[in-house]
């Protein structure tokens, strides 16, 4: 299938978000949490623009099931995703006030700006990959952390990300995506092929460069 050539396009960059520091501490139960208040905040501010590339989905989207897909995807990460953070904001005393005050880091700038650009000048197929890489690897994160340790789920302070990523519904919206997905590239040619694995591999790059940008709690070289 096209998502599982896209996979093995990315392995060896997933298969290192396993191993990332920041990655195991949720899975374990000893990441610092100002690390994860950090990345709470630079990912809530992430998710804005990722909603904003799901509407440019469906605006272009020529199919009306494509259209539903996209606007299905934009409620979930809205009403869905975003309320996964909402609860940690409580605990970890994040308001908007401060959110709305804390500057965008480079490396996430980077990634939704790039993402963005591929909403505006791609196609819909294009946009579809460009937010599989986000969405499909959170599921692979959490999956591998449960294998890992089947009690993670159950932490009284990351359980509640794991089982976010990892719940039927998560799952089923990932499992419409790639239908949708392999659906399309029973028809592409290589060109188009060559294209679309260049996006799903920047945006899995720069999943691993918003690893490291919330384990250091900024940008590398930032200062310079």
């Amino acid at each position: 299938m096209f998502t599982d050539k896209l996979f093995e396009s990315v392995r060896p960059i997933w298969e290192s978000y396993l191993s990332h520091p920041f990655v195991c501490g949720i899975g374990d139960g000893t990441l610092p949490k100002e690390k994860f208040q950090y990345y709470m905040i630079q990912d809530y501010i992430y998710l804005y623009d990722y909603a904003r590339v799901f509407a440019l989905g469906a605006a272009k989207a020529k199919d009306h099931n494509l259209m539903r897909m996209f606007a299905s995807l934009l409620d979930s990460t809205l009403n869905g995703e975003m309320n996964i953070h909402k609860s940690y904001m409580e605990r970890l005393d994040i308001t908007e006030a401060m959110i709305a005050k804390t500057p965008t880091a480079l490396t996430n700038s980077a990634y939704t700006s790039y993402m963005l650009k591929i909403a505006y000048e791609g196609s819909a197929l294009d946009i579809l990959i460009a937010v599989l890489a986000c969405a499909w690897s959170y599921e692979y994160i959490g999956r591998a952390l449960l294998e890992k340790n089947p009690e993670a789920a159950e932490h009284p302070f990351y359980g509640e990300w794991i089982e976010g990523y990892t719940c039927e519904s998560y799952l089923e919206g990932n499992m419409a995506l790639m239908a949708m997905i392999n659906t399309f590239g029973e028809t592409i040619d290589q060109e188009t092929y060559d294209r679309l694995e260049e996006i799903f591999v920047t945006c899995s790059r720069f999943e691993a460069m918003f690893w490291d940008m919330a384990w250091q709690m900024g940008d590398t070289h930032a200062d310079l």
